[in-house]
């Protein structure tokens, strides 16, 4: 069985009732702070835990509430959750039988569920309402104020099994069952880690110790019989080191009892003597856990990073749970379904231990008999480890939570199923970004990726402080993941604002012919329409979301231009700074830049063509002038120069130039920075996301 579902309503921010989906095995809870990741590994311990209180205090109860609401009805914390039979269910004969009178399904597969209710007893309802009618105050808090003074300790928490309805309480041995543990983010490892003395590491050791005879497939008899024989040899051993002792203290042991006559402790004939034995049992106290390095050299665990210690006790807690679970060890106290809630995992960790965790967890859960996990982070490494469908993605707006489930956006159709493969094998630590930024820029390269930052300086807008991420797609691969986002369209999408940055990126092709559609430049569009059909290649996208003017997601592209670098210099076509140390042609793009005014003419323009030198490019360029007879001379100037521009860099070495050049020459002196413009397209971008 697994734990399928978790209700909440009025528990800290959850107001109205909420349904959180869990599948079996690992799931992990992303969101901003406050989003209610914490509440939920809470209610799971209400429900689930054998050694937490299960009390709650006044601020555990939703405060978005009105001054009506309090004077209808006292609140109420409700939580519940539902328990259904897993496909593994086999491997787990017990399962059933511990959630037998649980059960509100008998049907394959099965249903249970457990309800938690903290709430006023119905005899104490007059005082309450007496009390909150008795205040003369426009302040919701004087309300809340009475209440944590008067009425909060008259609350009792009940826990039921089965349907709520009828009010059936747990039965003690069924919530024995369940061994949940808890490993909150503000943990001292070290109180629980170093000395045998110690809780965990003394269980840890105790279950262990002879090991090599508990796990020999041999009769239960026979092992009891060997491990006695063990223990009875160490007595054995230990004696000699009692008697040892013994015999050292024979001198000195008459001089410190010499006073016991002198104080009358010797009255009836009896005097303190010393007598002891050790048991294996005892001897854990005085074990400690050391680092041993190859060379032999051993140092207190006391001396190791926070890190370090964080995955040594994650270890022994696993191995605890291991003990816990062992009806060999434990015989009827064993537990049958263990639950391990992790907050933030990442504290203390470097980012590739993270990874390494997470992978760890998720691959070794069942030989360590962790039947389920949740797991709170804030890290993208560790979300780069699971799958999509192990993700439960919680957002808050106006004060609401939202669940989404990044693994259901995508259907059974196989369209759907390559996008979603497509985005897992994808989701590396940048692109795990995704999740945690409250907004997102998709953009095609790292040409836009580097630079668009940089424009939002010019523009005087903060990306960091509109809490922006900008996700490199390296392609155009927006379909694949916008279906995370589309909450128009899908229930389970993750609600936040993207905008997509696209190129145009025209291309042709031969009327009639099979070839590929091939790149050309924009300026070529529906030249020749007898000869070549003409297309350009973000229109699938920009139509799909360009009537969904209250959409979340948003497409950006040029108006006229082909790519990015090309829409630069169409916007800055006389700025020289962008011909940069990279830049071929270095020459010839200066002279073209500073020939072209706006008031040039059709004999201007064919002096600026003449300073290209001969090859293909100037021949297309000609037959261009041939077949165009309606755009000004300043208008095919300005694509001529964009176009030579394009041809003359490489990507991904122009990036970094341009944005150092922008912040040298744009950003730190005013003349400079009012002569260039920040391309339409991406100017609306920015505009529209840190809105």
């Amino acid at each position: 069985m697994f734990i399928k579902e978790l209700k909440i309503e009025n528990f800290r921010g959850f107001k109205e009732e909420t349904i959180i989906q869990f599948q079996n095995g690992i799931n992990v809870l992303i969101g901003a702070n406050n989003s209610g990741k914490t509440t939920i590994l809470k209610s799971l311990e209400l429900l689930f835990s054998n050694n937490s209180s299960k009390y709650l205090k006044t601020e555990d109860f939703n405060h978005n509430t009105t001054i009506e609401d309090l004077k209808t009805k006292s609140p109420k914390v409700i939580i519940s959750a539902t328990l259904v039979e897993s496909k593994d269910e086999d491997r787990f004969s017990d399962d059933l039988i511990t959630v037998s009178t649980w059960l509100t399904k008998i049907e394959k597969p099965y249903e249970a569920k457990i309800t938690y209710e903290f709430a006023l007893p119905e005899k104490d309802e007059k005082e309450y309402f007496d009390l909150i009618n008795s205040i003369n105050s426009n302040e919701i808090n004087s309300y809340w104020n009475e209440i944590e003074s008067t009425i909060i300790k008259k609350y009792t928490y009940k826990i039921f099994i089965g349907n709520p309805e009828y009010k059936n309480p747990v039965d003690h041995d069924s919530i024995k069952q369940f061994d949940f543990q808890f490993m909150n983010a503000i943990r001292d490892v070290e109180r629980d880690l170093f000395s045998g003395k110690n809780t965990l590491l003394k269980e840890v050791i105790d279950f262990f110790i002879d090991y090599d005879i508990k796990i020999n497939n041999i009769k239960k008899s026979e092992k009891s019989k060997q491990i006695k024989e063990r223990k009875n040899l160490f007595s054995k051993e230990a004696q000699n080191l009692i008697d040892n002792l013994q015999s050292r203290m024979i001198t000195g042991k008459k001089e410190m009892l010499k006073y016991v006559e002198e104080t009358g402790a010797n009255f009836d004939n009896s005097k303190p003597n010393f007598d002891g034995k050790i048991t294996d049992t005892e001897l854990y106290s005085a074990l400690k856990l050391v680092v041993q390095n190859e060379t032999g050299i051993t140092l207190p665990a006391t001396r190791n990073g926070l890190g370090y210690n964080n995955l040594i006790f994650i270890s022994l807690l696993l191995a605890k749970m291991q003990k816990n679970s062992s009806k060999e060890y434990l015989g009827d106290n064993a537990k049958t379904f263990s639950i391990l809630a992790f907050e933030e995992p990442e504290a203390h960790l470097h980012p590739n231990m993270q990874y390494k965790l997470l992978k760890f967890l998720d691959t070794n859960r069942s030989s360590h008999e962790v039947r389920q996990m949740f797991i709170t982070t804030h890290s993208p490494n560790i979300t780069a480890a699971v799958n999509l469908d192990s993700i439960v993605a919680l957002s808050k707006i106006n004060q609401n939570i939202t669940i989404s489930y990044p693994g259901k956006v995508f259907n059974s159709s196989e369209k759907d199923q390559k996008s979603k493969k497509y985005v897992e094998r994808f989701l590396d630590v940048t692109k795990a970004d995704m999740f945690f930024a409250k907004n997102l820029i998709f953009v095609e390269g790292l040409a836009e990726q580097i630079l668009i930052p940089t424009f939002a300086e010019v523009e005087n807008k903060s990306l960091i402080d509109s809490q922006v991420s900008i996700i490199n797609l390296n392609g155009r691969y927006f379909n694949h993941f916008l279906k995370l986002f589309d909450t128009n369209n899908n229930k389970n999408a993750i609600p936040k604002k993207i905008a997509c940055i696209t190129d145009l990126d025209p291309v042709r092709k031969l009327n009639g012919s099979k070839e590929k559609w091939k790149i050309c430049f924009p300026f070529m569009l529906n030249l020749d329409n007898e000869e070549y059909s003409y297309k350009k290649s973000s229109n699938e996208l920009t139509t799909k979301f360009q009537d969904r003017d209250n959409s979340l997601i948003r497409v950006y592209t040029q108006s006229i231009g082909s790519t990015f670098e090309y829409e630069l210099i169409l916007e800055n076509y006389s700025y020289v700074n962008f011909i940069t140390e990279s830049v071929i042609n270095h020459d010839e793009l200066a002279t073209l830049m500073n020939s072209i005014k706006p008031n040039m003419n059709e004999e201007d323009l064919k002096e600026l063509i003449g300073h290209i030198r001969e090859g293909s490019f100037k021949d297309k360029i000609n037959n261009y002038l041939k077949k165009d007879n309606i755009t000004s001379a300043f208008e095919k100037a300005r694509h001529i120069v964009a176009a030579r521009y394009l041809k003359s860099i490489k990507k991904g070495e122009i990036a970094q130039e341009l944005s150092y050049t922008i912040i040298e020459n744009c950003l730190n002196h005013d003349k400079d920075r009012n002569q260039f413009k920040v391309p339409l397209y991406i100017r609306e971008a920015i505009e529209w996301i840190c809105r």
